[in-house]
């Protein structure tokens, strides 16, 4: 089999917006992103046997990803999301559900993706729905390092849900207002930093990310914090933005980078991305470079 230094399990679907439908779902973007920077990376997955699906896989190998764990399910329709501008001007979000993603199933070569060293990306999501959550917790046990990009949607998960999950990882990743929720289950501190440090104790989490939008992001990494302001960009749009943020910060783990250096290029990469349109657009990975050289 394939080398596959990072797997990315869940959701592939389409962003259904007022005037265009554009591939997304948070796996796929780090998956994008990562073969970017060069990362040999797996995407499991589901698309339904039907024309959005078909389309979904032509983009994916456009895009250079490689399709071998997409399933093909003939039951269920490919994932999409209906995206609306509420009166508010913000972005309201319909989740269809049960989807072909909901039904991902178990196979050997899943298993033998999940014995192999390397990353397993994952996140709240996918698991909403007990095959393809079943089918994730098969995959735990192996040699992976287990990433949790917690991606809450509600609503989509429950509190017993997200602390099973919280308990299977090494690294998370969460934003502000999830660190707030869940830890307010628990009554830890209100102080960011003294937070993300009881959730590392309560979960025997070594590394945690926390992203903070236009302020930049956090990492509490064996239990040092390093805090970094982030990039400023023109924004185009903010989709993807947290995705292209982890896969950044994944491909410098692989290659060693130091924890305060990873943290800065993998904000670069997702103020980057928010400075161009859709969560998988076309970019340099130069650009990134060059973005970090703007500030010194």
């Amino acid at each position: 089999m394939k080398p596959y230094q990072v797997a990315c399990f869940g959701e592939i679907l389409w962003d259904i917006l007022p005037d265009k439908k554009l591939p997304g779902g948070a796996p796929m973007n780090v998956a994008y992103h990562l073969q970017k920077l060069g990362v040999p990376v797996a995407m499991i997955s589901s698309t339904g046997d039907d024309a959005d699906g078909d389309d979904l896989r032509q983009v994916m190998q456009q895009l250079q990803l490689d399709t071998t764990f997409i399933q093909r399910d003939p039951a269920h329709e490919t994932g999409k999301v209906y995206a609306r501008l509420a009166a508010t001007n913000e972005m309201q979000y319909e989740i269809v559900q049960p989807v072909a993603w909901d039904f991902i199933q178990p196979s050997a070569g899943l298993q033998e993706i999940a014995k192999t060293p390397g990353y397993l990306v994952f996140g709240s999501l996918a698991s909403r729905n007990e095959v393809s959550r079943e089918t994730l917790l098969s995959l735990l046990n192996g040699d992976r390092t287990l990433v949790l990009d917690i991606n809450l949607r509600p609503p989509h998960f429950t509190q017993e849900l997200v602390e099973l999950l919280l308990q299977q990882c090494q690294i998370l990743k969460i934003n502000e207002a999830e660190l707030k929720l869940i830890g307010d289950w628990y009554q830890f501190p209100a102080d960011m930093e003294e937070r993300v440090l009881a959730f590392s104790q309560k979960y025997d989490i070594p590394t945690i990310i926390v992203t903070l939008g236009d302020k930049g992001a956090a990492l509490l990494e064996d239990n040092v914090f390093y805090q970094h302001p982030g990039y400023r960009v023109t924004v185009a749009d903010t989709i993807g933005s947290g995705d292209a943020f982890l896969a950044g910060f994944l491909y410098n783990r692989i290659i060693n980078t130091p924890p305060a250096i990873t943290l800065a290029y993998a904000c670069a990469l997702g103020a980057l991305v928010a400075s161009y349109h859709g969560g998988c657009p076309a970019y340099n990975p130069d650009e990134i470079i060059a973005l970090i050289q703007q500030v010194k």
